[in-house]
């Protein structure tokens, strides 16, 4: 039985442990990839260590997952096997994209977003492979960052008047309430 079979789970109260220690490491990557989002959101700068450190933790997490149904012995070692040349073929993808002859057409943004892009790929294909949906869905939302960095990126200014309108139409309000109740007093 894979993990897309697994949706007869009940959530009892006995349960709820296990079923926090089992989501926990899907949370974790989905925690560490939206950190490193907003890190390069914020800052702009790329972070090429981060994500191969988080190719390396999807594979741990792979395997970790895909342990219990690869049987014994043999399966297992496949497992391993495929995930450790799974996530090396993606290792040495984000490196190519850090050749200097690719970095000399393409800024530290695109860089970034490559790579997230390569991540979220190996992640979902990884899903795939080991038939959890968790990870799946991992690698979907991975891939749903890339287009909003680009927009974050693209709106800054926008979203920064916005905010600032808001801002500035809140304090109107309490300032007219005030002045309101000051009135009636």
């Amino acid at each position: 039985m894979t993990e897309f079979d697994d949706d007869t789970d009940r959530l009892e109260p006995s349960s709820l442990k296990g079923f926090w220690l089992r989501e926990l490491p899907y949370l974790l990557i989905l925690a560490l990839t939206l950190g490193g989002v907003a890190y390069i959101s914020m800052s702009r700068q790329s972070l090429v260590g981060y994500w191969e450190f988080m190719a390396l933790v999807i594979a741990v997490v792979c395997i970790a997952s895909g342990w219990s149904s690869a049987g014994e012995g043999a399966g297992r070692w496949r497992l391993i096997w495929t995930q450790a040349l799974h996530w090396g073929a993606f290792l040495v993808a984000m490196n190519l994209v850090l050749l200097p002859s690719v970095q000399a057409i393409a800024d530290t943004d695109t860089t970034s977003l490559t790579i997230l892009l390569l991540l979220a790929l190996g992640a979902f294909i990884a899903g795939v492979h080991i038939g959890s949906w968790r990870m799946c869905a991992n690698g979907v939302v991975m891939a749903l960052c890339v287009p909003a960095i680009a927009w974050l990126d693209q709106s800054a200014l926008f979203l920064a008047l916005v905010v600032i309108a808001l801002a500035g139409l809140g304090f109107a309000i309490l300032w007219w309430r005030r002045e309101k109740r000051v009135g009636l007093a």
